[in-house]
C-alpha cells in the first residue's frame, strides 16, 4: 500500500512540472488538495483517479492496437 497523501514536490516530480504550476491547480481548485500546518498535500486518490481518467479507453483509441476504425 503506497501513501495516502503527496506533498507538492511529489506531485510536480510525477507529473515532470514545476511546483508553481502545482500550486496553481490547487489555487484554482483544479487539483482537490488539503493544507495542513502550511504544507499543501494532494490525497493520493486524487492522483489514481487523474491517471485512470486519462488513460480510460486509451487502448481503445490506438489504431495499432486493434481499433475497427484504423484498420485497413
Amino acid at each position: 500500500m503506497g501513501p495516502k497523501f503527496y506533498d507538492v514536490r511529489e506531485v510536480a516530480a510525477m507529473f515532470r512540472m514545476s511546483r508553481m504550476t502545482v500550486y496553481r491547480a490547487i489555487g484554482s481548485g483544479e487539483l482537490p488538495a488539503v493544507r495542513m500546518r502550511g504544507k499543501w498535500l494532494v490525497p493520493a486518490r486524487v492522483i489514481d483517479d487523474l491517471v485512470d481518467e486519462a488513460t480510460k479507453g486509451a487502448t481503445s483509441d490506438l489504431p495499432f492496437l486493434g481499433n475497427a476504425e484504423g484498420r485497413a
